[in-house]
């Protein structure tokens, strides 16, 4: 396809929007906000007017939460293998709408098709890993001892909160909501207000796969209020959040009136260190795909890059040459690799760098600068000549910028991987199996990948340490969070019971 063919497609799926707004959606209904109130999304690609929102705020997380309730008892008791079914017909009803999310992702994101084209198949594949858990998902265990026998198991833990980010917003979405979902909880969902309009086709397509009515609610709107009752509400028993570590925070303590479980996936600056017996080539290619795809906006994106000192040089000019060679254009384009930032202030956040890099002594190799008077667009970027203690290298540019600093030796480089308030990802390159064993047993991450870019396998614990976040997601660490175990003792045996008072 066509860059004008896209473009045309894309016109036929945003017309409904355009037409209709973005609602919120509660009880199976699409509502406007109670008060009446709106506000506008923009396409990051030429800033012009995508939607109006409808922006909700107590009084609609109030409705949502209570329609979570009462929806609770029938889903929860539900079998685990009717949750199954309907679920597995949501990831079929994902992909029959594959593009329209694709498409839509692309225009309300900015985020390059190339890489959007998967985010639905991806989702669906989120909600058929989880659809296959929900049979054994309250499963335990026995023990036993010579007088008695205790058998666990795990129930949901009821109405759920789940705040998601701006960043590929439908995938990260169905990462939370399906595992909630497969448990037995009942689901209310406030998606960032810069990326709103996927969260709508989400629920849409779900309830039109079979979902019952008010067991995924979705309230639109802004932090402060909306996000702020959704985190205090005493009927909502846990809240799953994924964005920045400040948010984390403040979601943390507005919670703990409530006594409100937490799971946090936050912010990161990954080290990607490279040792002078790596396979170059190969690390080079992993280290630029996971800096400049999906535009270096994603939490586990290698935005520090550590290089052995004897083949610094020969490494950031390798990089510098490919930064140099990615074509920044429109996200439909299917040449582009790096579309415009999410919007105008992640923009000017994100060009803010420039000057900081320069003025702390930073080298820019390649990019530093907008691309083009329209849209959002920055242009790949390599800082070199860096050291940790600069910004560049301390605080979370969430861009498409890499910064490289170089390191003498293995505890140099862990000093430096360590050296920062996050904990997210690190990626090691090295043909050295024991200093790989040494590494990551010292590394401060909570993923680590060797010789390899971040490659996800559902099963697998993800999360971070530090500031980066608290919990794991994937496999039946999702399970552990959305549901309860609770534990029952049976006699196996009489035994002597203390008396009292005889």
């Amino acid at each position: 396809m066509t860059l004008e063919c896209n473009i045309a497609k894309a016109k036929d799926y945003m017309a409904r929007f355009a037409a209709e707004g973005v609602m919120n959606h509660i009880d199976g209904a699409s509502v406007p906000a109670i008060s009446g109130k709106t506000f506008e999304t923009i396409s990051p690609v030429d800033l012009g007017k995508l939607a109006v929102v409808a922006k909700g705020g107590e009084a609609d997380i109030d409705a949502a939460v209570a329609a979570a309730k009462a929806a609770f008892p029938a889903w929860s008791k539900m079998p685990g293998a009717e949750r199954r079914k309907i679920l597995i017909k949501v990831a079929e009803a994902i992909e029959a709408r594959a593009e329209e999310i694709a498409f839509t992702e692309c225009m309300d994101t900015g985020q390059a098709l190339r890489f959007m084209s998967k985010a639905a198949i991806r989702g669906a594949a989120n909600f058929r890993f989880f659809a296959d858990q929900a049979p054994h998902a309250e499963n335990g265990e026995v023990t036993r001892t010579p007088t008695q026998m205790n058998t666990t198991s795990r129930r949901p833990i009821g109405p759920v909160g789940v705040i998601t980010p701006w960043n590929t917003p439908f995938m990260l979405s169905t990462w939370k909501i399906a595992p909630a979902l497969a448990s037995g909880c009942t689901v209310v969902h406030k998606p960032a207000e810069f990326s709103p309009m996927t969260a709508k086709l989400l629920v849409e397509i779900a309830e039109s796969a079979g979902l019952p009515k008010g067991v995924l609610n979705v309230v639109n709107g802004f932090g402060e209020d909306a996000g702020k009752r959704l985190t205090e509400h005493p009927d909502i028993k846990a809240i799953a959040f994924v964005g920045e570590s400040r948010t984390g925070s403040m979601i943390m303590a507005q919670g703990a009136k409530t006594l409100k479980r937490v799971h946090f996936e936050l912010g990161g600056k990954n080290p990607v260190i490279v040792f002078d017996d790596a396979d170059i080539d190969r690390a080079v290619d992993a280290a630029t795909f996971m800096i400049y795809s999906l535009n270096g906006e994603r939490c586990t994106s290698s935005s520090r890059l550590l290089v052995q000192n004897t083949i610094y040089e020969e490494v950031c000019n390798r990089v510098a040459a490919v930064a140099k060679r990615i074509k920044v254009g429109h996200p439909l384009d299917p040449e582009t690799v790096v579309g415009p930032l999410i919007h105008p202030e992640h923009e000017s956040k994100v060009l803010s760098y420039f000057d900081k890099a320069r003025e702390e002594g930073a080298t820019i190799a390649a990019g530093g600068e907008k691309v083009g008077d329209q849209g959002c667009y920055v242009a790949p970027t390599l800082f070199t000549q860096a050291t940790n203690d600069m910004a560049i290298a301390q605080e979370e540019i969430f861009g498409p910028v890499l910064t490289a600093i170089p390191f003498k030796d293995e505890e140099d480089a862990l000093r430096i991987a360590n050296d920062v308030q996050y904990g997210l990802a690190a990626y090691l390159w090295t043909n050295d199996l024991n200093r790989a064993m040494r590494m990551t047993d010292e590394l401060q991450a909570g993923m680590m990948w060797v010789n390899s870019e971040n490659i996800r396998h559902l099963p697998a614990p993800f999360g971070g340490v530090k500031a980066s976040g608290i919990g794991r997601d994937g496999g039946d660490w999702s399970f552990n969070f959305y549901m309860e175990t609770v534990n029952v003792s049976f006699p196996r045996a009489s035994h002597k019971i203390p008396k009292l008072g005889g």
